[in-house]
């Protein structure tokens, strides 16, 4: 049965992926000449987001701390990667975000050219200018649009924590962007990496903790520590709650 609801929701999927294309495409072509950053295309993926989630009765969604204020100063958001289903979890925020995204998505049909419509910023993170390539977040970031990474760089392959690449902590560091860290659980069990079928049967919460001001820290190493252990430590609370 698993297997079988899993197939329906693969298909369910790939349709709302082609509607959500053509809905981009439309926005994209009429709005590229004013639309610097490309918001209104990228306001689309909400619905997508809404499509693949909610429609899907027995997942549950619990999200905490979303309060619109933590984005009003220039923000980098940052947060674990247990799953695919985590973006589509993070759309579901209240406000929209400039994404970090690995290059080898742009190659993905449909979802890689949304990407690239959308003005998320692809960066092959095996290259020494991946870094440089990051910049391209500074000017949208300064522009209120919040940031988007996942300083894992990857999906965890077993639900775990992984170390924390430097990147993003170096930009936030040097413009003085604060940081706030998100903590997403759930999408393991959903749908783990490698995996193709799902467990309808699963809880999802993302929680969003209070920004970090990067002034009160010496430099980017110390920052990157500080935020990595209040995920963890979130992250740890969350999956002692859910299974005691």
């Amino acid at each position: 049965m698993r297997t079988f609801l899993s197939i329906l929701l693969w298909i369910y999927w790939t349709i709302c992926f082609n509607f959500c294309l053509l809905i981009v495409s439309v926005l994209f072509l009429l709005t590229w000449p004013f639309d610097r950053f490309r918001k209104i295309p990228n306001a689309a993926l909400k619905l997508l987001a809404w499509l693949i989630l909610k429609p899907v009765p027995s997942w549950q969604f619990e999200i905490n701390g979303d309060a619109p204020q933590k984005v009003q100063k220039p923000t980098i958001v940052m947060g674990n990667h247990q799953s695919f289903l985590d973006i589509p979890l993070l759309y579901l925020l209240p406000w929209n975000m400039k994404w970090v995204t690995k290059k080898s998505m742009r190659r993905i049909p449909i979802l890689g050219w949304m990407i690239t419509m959308t003005g998320h910023i692809p960066i092959d993170r095996q290259s020494l200018r991946s870094f440089r390539a990051m910049d391209e977040l500074v000017e949208p970031v300064k522009n209120g649009i919040p940031g988007m990474i996942f300083p894992e760089g990857t999906r965890s392959r077993d639900g775990s924590l992984q170390s924390f690449k430097r990147g993003g902590f170096k930009i936030a560091k040097e413009y003085n962007f604060q940081i706030l860290p998100v903590v997403v659980e759930g999408g393991f069990r959903a749908m783990p990496r490698g995996s193709w079928r799902f467990k309808f049967n699963n809880k999802f919460v993302v929680s969003i903790l209070n920004p970090v001001d990067v002034t009160d820290y010496d430099n980017a190493e110390a920052l990157r520590t500080h935020v990595r252990g209040l995920i963890e430590e979130e992250l740890a609370k969350i999956q002692a709650e859910d299974n005691p």
